[in-house]
């Protein structure tokens, strides 16, 4: 039986590997003492059980004592034999235990999406999985599950992942959808039904923009979010570069409406000629500009291989695009939607390049790309982005 502590700025993960069975629990005991006497401030605790093989009545004493000593504990990664122990003792009950996932392979899988965080595969007619960027943490993919879950209690159609799994060493989750497709292999297999499909993608966007997250919902704040992506990519930009992105977040009205903030064309999904969302990981609440805002980054204004992350031709998703937003302001006055369109498209500069926070990563060649048009695209068009974003004041 051996025993590992690794400390990370007072995060620390414990690993057992073996049996901890009664015959050595007093030395083990002795060995995590040792380990946490001189580990530093701790404080939470993990341990990681994956090559846990068995545990005894002693093994659980020094669970509980840990458990005891630490108020954020959790035992992670735990096989099917020292589950089931933990759960007809209770422990499940008094502490948080984790299943070790089953794995799965992606392996001659279809790709039908390409992300900041990762790819989206088909596993059959009925089932998708979402693989995460390799660092990704559970509680990032946990966070995905609940922002899902709190969307379609909102009233959005949206996609429930039923299954958190491994893919190699990444995570993965799955999602059952019956014979789906994405809106932009719908769209690239009829473009000529691109204005059906627009006005579909614009009532999307309408249906989330019109709920209201209350103020007790767990979804965060997405203008805080997104402040927060911009200080990230300071190791790539100068600070002048990133007070200026801080200032054209700064126009940016107070709201509480639901958001997606990755709403491109491969985040939609196609069932029964309805549109749904998947991909929640960024769902927050906010004023609607920073959402379109954002969607405009990735269908008009993209930076890398538009055709692999979209899916389709940038024409045609350009297309859909400028019908989808003309269909999202119908009814308003030509000036106002002249400004508007204007007003996201000036915000859009901010997405352009915060989206390199979504992963530490991108490969070199992608980051010079966006330091070379960051320039192009925003510092020489500084006063009048600035004043643009200004009259984000009167949008309602």
């Amino acid at each position: 039986m051996t025993t590992q502590l690794i400390n990370n700025e007072g995060e620390a993960t414990l690993t057992l590997c073996g049996r901890l069975d009664t015959a050595v629990s007093s030395q083990v005991s002795a060995d995590i003492n040792q380990l946490l006497a001189t580990a530093g401030t701790i404080q939470h605790l993990t341990v990681d059980a994956g090559q846990l093989e068995y545990i005894s009545s002693s093994g659980l004493r020094i669970l509980l004592m840990l458990a005891k000593r630490f108020k954020q504990f959790r035992i992670t990664e735990v096989n099917t034999e020292v589950y089931d122990v933990l759960s007809m003792t209770g422990f499940t009950k008094m502490m948080t235990v984790e299943r070790a996932l089953r794995q799965l392979s992606v392996d001659g899988c279809e790709v039908i999406g390409v992300g900041g965080v990762g790819t989206v595969f088909r596993l059959n007619d009925d089932t998708i999985i979402k693989v995460f960027r390799e660092g990704t943490t559970m509680d990032e993919v946990r966070k995905e599950i609940t922002m899902s879950k709190e969307a379609f209690v909102m009233g959005m159609p949206t996609a429930i992942s039923f299954d958190m799994v491994r893919v190699g060493s990444q995570y993965g989750l799955v999602y059952e959808l019956l014979h789906a497709q994405t809106l932009s292999a719908c769209l690239k297999q009829a473009p000529e039904r691109v204005d059906e499909l627009a006005r579909k993608y614009a009532g999307l966007f309408r249906q989330m923009h019109a709920i209201q997250v209350p103020a007790d919902s767990c979804v965060p704040d997405a203008l805080e979010h997104e402040r927060n992506q911009v200080m990230h990519i300071r190791r790539y930009f100068p600070q002048e570069k990133i007070d200026l992105l801080l200032q054209l977040l700064d126009t940016v009205p107070a709201s509480n409406r639901l958001l997606h903030l990755d709403l491109q064309a491969k985040n939609a999904m196609i069932q029964n000629e309805e549109l749904m969302l998947i991909d929640m990981g960024e769902v927050g609440y906010g004023h609607p500009i920073l959402d379109l805002a954002h969607a405009y980054s990735a269908m008009v204004s993209l930076v890398g291989d538009y055709e692999k992350i979209i899916g389709i031709p940038r024409e045609l998703g350009t297309e859909l695009w400028n019908r989808a937003i003309d269909y999202y302001f119908e009814g308003l006055p030509a000036d106002v939607v002249a400004l508007r369109k204007e007003q996201i498209k000036a915000l859009s500069c901010v997405r352009n390049f915060s989206w390199l926070a979504l992963s530490d990563s991108f490969p070199e060649t992608v980051i010079n790309e966006c330091r070379a048009l960051f320039d192009e695209r925003v510092t020489r068009h500084r006063e009048q982005l600035l004043q643009v974003c200004q009259t984000l004041k009167d949008w309602e």
